[in-house]
């Protein structure tokens, strides 16, 4: 099987639906072998579940947005959060040079993953370490682009705090109705429409923990809310009717 040939014609059908990509992000899809990352049906244009974690492995279009949003030059340092399978550090790798880019995850068992797949698939000097995405990686900051494969309501501080001077962060944005964005000075500098993502997961909530627990997320949410103040937001997810 000529795999050369499948990614041509993958990412000709990209640039049929989604218009022409940025030169840089269509040569690295043209030559990363996905199907060292995705076993199946790597190059048609669909997500796959990753049984074992209950991850989507984004489909091509997917990662063609986020990778033209990103808008990776050469030599930039990049950080990836939520390295998957880590195709999409592959491609960025292609762009910017492997031992610029760096990728975290939450589970385990994904990064163990991710690196296999780089290692195999040539991209060894890509850096993936099990960390809680909303962290970053502040060793090897600052990042001249950060993209986050997870949603949120506001970007986490921590990550924007890592980014360099005239830095860009791109992430959907938003919970439900979701739209992927680019950051740049802390604000939305663009927007490139809907897009739906998992949450950004914390501490617990991955595969194989022991507990699962959003309070660390939920809580801030709540307590910025002005309509519970006085009483506790926790007071509303009880049925105080039917406990009489």
């Amino acid at each position: 099987m000529d795999y050369s040939v499948l990614r041509e014609d993958m990412v000709d059908g990209l640039e049929h639906s989604l218009g022409p990509l940025p030169e840089a992000v269509g040569l690295a899809m043209r030559s990363v072998p996905r199907h060292e990352f995705v076993t199946d049906s790597p190059y048609q244009n669909r997500p796959t579940e990753h049984r074992e974690t209950n991850t989507t492995i984004l489909a091509p279009t997917t990662v063609a947005r986020l990778l033209s949003a990103l808008d990776p030059e050469p030599d930039d340092n990049v950080l990836v959060v939520g390295a998957g399978v880590g195709y999409t550090a592959a491609v960025l790798a292609e762009i910017v040079g492997d031992s610029r880019v760096h990728a975290v995850d939450i589970t385990r068992k994904l990064v163990y993953e991710a690196r296999e797949n780089l290692q195999r698939a040539g991209y060894e000097g890509v850096l993936v370490d099990c960390r809680d995405g909303a962290e970053g990686l502040s060793d090897y900051a600052p990042f001249d682009r950060i993209l986050v494969e997870a949603s949120a309501v506001r970007p986490p501080r921590r990550l924007l705090s890592q980014l360099a001077d005239g830095g860009r962060l791109v992430m959907p944005k938003g919970v439900g109705e979701q739209t992927l964005v680019a950051i740049e000075d802390g604000e939305v500098a663009e927007t490139f429409g809907p897009l739906t993502f998992k949450p950004l997961l914390v501490d617990g909530e991955q595969t194989g923990s022991i507990v699962r627990n959003r309070t660390r997320r939920e809580d801030p949410e709540y307590e910025g809310r002005s309509w519970h103040a006085g009483h506790g937001w926790e007071q509303d997810w009880i049925d105080w009717e039917a406990r009489r």
